[in-house]
Order: structure tokens, then sequence, then C-alpha cells
């Protein structure tokens, strides 16, 4: 299981050539990359996606490529003569139609674009497969820190949900107790009230079993036990973490049907301590790749 936090470097550097690439990732509900590249590879946009993809399956993406080429070359410039020439006569014909001094001078004309070119440019093709080694090796190094803080993650998850379980337990063994003492109650109010009159059982009976099936909890706990299940299940498996966010708003929804039915002090205790850690845990899951 991956965080989806992590750091990863990868250099190479031989023969004079300087490939360094770096990578850091944090939470993000899709996979989104955002590469930082020399404008020279920009042709492998697509080759780093992809690379990265096959590491990294959801999760903001900041990857940032530094290149250097120290080789020693042969230069060789090359004059474009007839552009250069037409660049002269347009810079020409605008000094005589606004009466202007014509300012042209070689160096200028030299800069203009494509006036002199550069034969010597290198085929970026022949890093491509440093560049994808290079790549693959700072993923790897992002996958290994990830690694560590996933299982992290997980163990303090699995942890949570054992205390979860626990409060579960605790609201079951409670629940049966609260109709007995709501009966107990109801009984003495009618008592106090009545004083020597005699209390119809059957309407007493009726009026608890009203309140019993307006607080019964028997569903939201019997779910509530699935989740936790599916939860340590699912966990197991890669990738989990979309569907642990999806169990983690079940979980909520049982747990505040809990709250909203209970009219007791112990059982919305038990309730509250409940959605406390359910909260902690749905946090650490949105870290979760």
């Amino acid at each position: 299981m991956f965080s989806m936090t992590g750091y990863g470097r990868a250099e190479y550097n031989e023969d004079g050539i300087n490939l360094v690439v770096e990578i850091k990732t944090v939470n993000n509900r899709v996979f989104d990359l955002n590469a930082k590249t020399p404008r020279s590879f920009i042709m492998f946009d697509d080759l780093i996606r992809k690379t990265v993809q096959s590491y990294v399956k959801r999760g903001r993406i900041d990857l940032f490529v530094t290149f250097s080429d120290k080789r020693e070359k042969q230069t060789g410039l090359n004059l474009d003569i007839a552009r250069a020439e037409s660049y002269y006569n347009i810079g020409k014909e605008i000094a005589q139609k606004f009466s202007v001094e014509n300012d042209l001078t070689v160096t200028a004309l030299m800069k203009c674009p494509d006036v002199v070119t550069d034969d010597a440019v290198s085929d970026m093709t022949e890093f491509e497969s440093i560049l994808k080694s290079t790549v693959q090796k700072a993923c790897e190094s992002l996958n290994a820190m990830r690694l560590i803080e996933g299982e992290k993650l997980v163990a303090d998850m699995l942890s949570r949900m054992d205390e979860i379980s626990s409060l579960r337990g605790k609201i079951v063994e409670r629940a049966p107790l609260v109709a007995l003492e709501h009966k107990e109650r109801l009984k003495n109010r009618i008592e106090e009230a009545l004083k020597d009159v005699k209390i119809d059982e059957a309407r007493l009976l009726n009026e608890v079993a009203f309140y019993v099936d307006k607080v019964n909890i028997d569903e939201e706990l019997t779910r509530l036990d699935s989740h936790i299940k599916q939860f340590r299940q699912i966990i197991k498996g890669e990738g989990a973490g979309k569907k642990l966010d999806f169990l983690m708003q079940e979980f909520n929804r049982e747990t505040n049907t809990i709250c909203s039915k209970s009219n007791d002090i112990q059982v919305t205790g038990y309730a509250l301590s409940l959605k406390n850690e359910i909260e902690k845990v749905r946090e650490q899951v949105q870290n979760l790749e």
C-alpha cells in the first residue's frame, strides 16, 4: 500500500552529460502530472507521462528535469543570404517610406530569426533512453519512500479500526439496556402521577415497544460491523484508496444515524467517540493511493 506523499531523485552523469530528475507527490483524487523540463525535451512529454503512470496511479505529481551537455562539439554556422537580403531590403524600404534613419547593422541583421543557424544542434532522440531510465529510477526512489509511509498509515488505521470495533461492541452491550431503563422510568413516572391507580401493563408495553422501535439501531450496528470487515479486507489490496474513501462515507452515515436515534447519554458518548476515530481514519485514507 502506497502513500500519495513522497519524494524521489535520480541522476545520470556520464561523458559530459548530466541529467537530474526529481519527483514529488501529494494527495489528489486523480492522476495530475506537472512536468517541468527543458524546452528541448518537449518531445518526451508523452514518454515521461506514461513512465510515471506505470509507478503512480493517482496524486498530484511535480516532476523536474535539469539537463546539460558539456561534450565537445564542432560548431558550424550557416548563413541564409537570401533571408538576410530580405531583412535588409525591408529595413531599407521602411526607412524610405517613413523618412527615418536606416540603423540596421550587421550585428542586428545576424540576430534576425533564421539568418544564422547552427548545423550542430544535437538530435535529442539520443537522450530518450537515458531520460526514461533516469525517470524510472526517480520513480523507484519515490515509491520506496511512499511504501514506507503507506505501511505506517495502514498500521495506524488498523489500530484505529480496532478502537472503532471496540466502541461498536460497547454500544451493542449498552443498546438492549436502554429499553429496559426506559420502561422502568416510564413506569415510575406513571406510578408517581397516578399513585394508587393500577397501571395498564398492556398499554405500558405498547409505549415501550413504540420507543424501542424508534431508537432501534440494530441495522446500523450490523452494517457498521460489515464495514469494519470490509475495511480490513480492502486495505490488503493495492490501490485501495478510492474504495476506502467511499467506505468511510458509509461509516459516517451509520454513525450519524446512531447519534440521531440514540436517546441515551452513554450510547451518544460512544457514538461521538466513533465519529472522532472515523474522521481520523478518513483523513489518513485521503493520503492512500
